[in-house]
């Protein structure tokens, strides 16, 4: 476990060329062209309302890219079109291409799902809990067992988000650096350590910063910077040219804006500057990507593993990361996941054709980012999905749109 060094920082690929993944007609793929073109003009419709500046559409089904339409303009103070390669900030679609890494190095033997947190950063060594008296005061108690590595992943580590909530814990965090950008991320990791969690860990599913500390192991155990890791191992393997933590001065015309005020709380955006370096390479919601990287990236999922001959993670290791692994009884807070869902070590998974609001498979697995960007994997159907907008308010409306629109066109 060595600290990185000045030449491993890396944190973006220099090629600027991503390989598309095969097309093919619609109807070769069991996919309906009318009704993908309906789909594509549902969100035609949310840009004429001022729902959206535009968004990106992709659909793949048996290995191949059946529909994919860029809608709209970039940006809402430019008459640049939305285009097919245009950068998006992902945000916590980061969080399942850092945890293929942790899982990477599961499979090396460098680390086990079971190792406590704190062989890798020492700080959390003392943990505590925070619990708010009748009176709203916090009282801290010791830990009952060590948050472990597989807490992390599963969100039941007890570390929370500064935006879940403003309960005591939620106003410690609030009052912390951990939003700067300007921290590193062993000065990120040991800010949440002395922090004290909002549960035992193991006992509820929390929405949370896990997967930043996540980040920060995979640069204990590697000895290189996230970014430096994630290029190595992931995305330069999958041929993700244009996915890191941030762009260069010469993308400057290809990033996609949301509107300055919500369209719908009138509410300020303000989201990070994807042509500024970050000092803190978030494993929770840093990266910047393209449609068409991130469908590289779902591809391999899809597959089980590998894409073009080359192999990421092994498949029975990707069957366990998009099993459900939150145990019966484990409090599921927030509105993350709807019913008839559970969470897996990275992937919220789908455990009930029903239930949910939104159609979808028995074990159909996704996640999404806070500015409006989502992509599911649904092996019973050979498909996977991606979209792209910067429209953060709209984001949960959006979610579920795009599920209707593209499993109507399934046949």
């Amino acid at each position: 476990m060595t600290p990185p060094t000045s030449a491993q920082t890396a944190a973006r690929p220099t090629n600027p060329q991503t390989p598309p993944l095969p097309e093919a007609k619609p109807d070769s793929l069991g996919l309906s062209a009318i009704r993908l073109q309906r789909a594509s003009d549902a969100f035609k419709r949310e840009v004429d309302k001022g729902t959206i500046p535009g968004a990106t559409l992709l659909v793949a089904r048996k290995g191949k890219i059946g529909w994919f339409d860029a809608i709209g303009r970039q940006g809402p103070t430019t008459d640049t079109a939305m285009a097919k390669d245009s950068i998006f900030r992902i945000f916590s679609m980061t969080k399942p291409i850092v945890s293929v890494g942790i899982m990477m190095l599961v499979e090396d033997g460098q680390l086990l799902l079971g190792d406590a947190v704190a062989k890798f950063i020492p700080e959390f060594a003392d943990q505590k809990v925070g619990v708010e008296t009748a009176s709203g005061e916090l009282t801290l108690v010791p830990v009952e067992r060590p948050m472990t590595v597989q807490d992390l992943l599963r969100h039941t580590s007890g570390i929370t988000y500064d935006h879940t909530g403003n309960g005591p814990v939620h106003k410690l965090y609030q009052q912390s650096r951990l939003r700067s950008r300007k921290i590193t991320n062993a000065e990120h990791a040991a800010i949440v350590a002395s922090l004290p969690l909002i549960c035992q860990p193991g006992v509820e599913f929390n929405y949370s910063r896990s997967t930043d500390i996540l980040g920060r192991i995979i640069e204990v155990v590697s000895g290189q910077t996230l970014g430096a890791f994630l290029t190595e191992r992931i995305l330069a393997p999958l041929s993700m040219a244009e996915t890191g933590f941030s762009t260069g001065e010469e993308n400057a015309g290809r990033l996609a804006e949301p509107f300055a005020t919500d369209p719908w709380t009138n509410e300020q955006v303000n989201l990070f500057n994807m042509l500024d370096r970050p000092v803190m390479e978030s494993g929770g919601g840093g990266l910047v990507s393209t449609t068409m990287d991130y469908a590289r990236f779902c591809q391999m999922l899809l597959n089980g593993g590998a894409l073009d001959g080359t192999r990421i993670i092994g498949r029975k290791t990707l069957q366990l990361m998009a099993s459900d692994h939150l145990a019966p009884g484990v409090a599921i807070q927030g509105t993350l996941l709807a019913p008839g869902h559970g969470f897996g070590l990275g992937f919220a998974v789908r455990n009930s054709a029903g239930l949910a609001p939104f159609p979808g498979s028995a074990g159909q697995f996704f996640w999404s980012g806070i500015a409006g960007t989502f992509f599911w994997i649904d092996p019973a159907e050979d498909l996977f999905c991606v979209f792209m907008a910067q429209g953060p308010g709209q984001r949960d409306y959006l979610r579920t749109l795009v599920r209707d629109v593209v499993y109507a066109a399934v046949e």
